[in-house]
């Protein structure tokens, strides 16, 4: 079983960026693709990138494409995601999360497809 934690959350004005990574362990990195979630209160766990076991294939939610990029250093058990031209809306608890799968990657866009979850990083964007 993979443990996930989060670092890298905090405030920032809108227009500037943030470097958000998840550091794995426990597990055998290589064997998961992995994924970036964001919360809001009161609303559904959403997608925002999931790259693959590789690094090879990446996916990013409509809002958050050619601002947003996601990497992994396997060597690290490490994956990122760089947030560029932040936006208020924004604004939310990002948490990393962890999936054995080798397929197609839009398969994982929804929560309940992830296998293993952080506890999550609050990132404040103010205006």
């Amino acid at each position: 079983q993979v443990q996930l934690v989060e670092s890298g959350g905090g405030l920032v004005q809108a227009g500037g960026s943030l470097r958000l990574s998840c550091a794995a362990s426990g597990g055998t990195f290589t064997n998961y693709a992995m994924g970036w979630f964001k919360q809001t209160p009161g609303k559904e766990r959403e997608f925002v990138a999931v790259i693959s076991y590789s690094g090879g294939s990446t996916i990013y939610a409509n809002p958050v494409k050619g601002r947003f990029t996601i990497s992994r250093d396997n060597a690290k058990n490490t994956v990122y995601l760089q947030m560029n031209t932040l936006k208020p809306e924004d604004t939310a608890v990002y948490y990393c999360a962890a999936a054995t799968w080798f397929g197609d990657l839009r398969e994982l866009k929804t929560y309940n497809a992830m296998d293993y979850w952080g506890k999550g990083t609050m990132v404040t964007v103010s205006v």
